[in-house]
């Protein structure tokens, strides 16, 4: 089939660098990328197993905590040991 379609300049320049990378004329190396991206099995996200570090469950009273508060309060409360206060 023979058509006209508008190919952008970055496009254009991959597709030439693989004329002169593999020798085969521009149609056969535009068939080609074409078939092989349309054809492209998708890949799928796959999800990531995670394993906790300790067995116990989370202590529910810190289920609702802001973590950087909580590690603020404590440097605060070490500070102030070291201080003597």
């Amino acid at each position: 089939m023979r058509t006209t379609v508008t190919i952008d300049s970055d496009t254009e320049n991959l597709l030439r660098e693989e004329v002169r990378r593999t020798g085969q004329s521009f149609k056969e190396v535009l068939n080609r990328s074409i078939r092989q991206a349309l054809l492209a099995i998708p890949v799928r996200a796959t999800r990531t197993k995670i394993t906790p570090l300790f067995p116990a469950a989370f202590p529910l009273e810190f289920r609702e905590a802001n973590f950087n508060h909580l590690a603020d309060a404590l440097d605060d409360a070490t500070t102030l040991r070291e201080l003597g206060a």
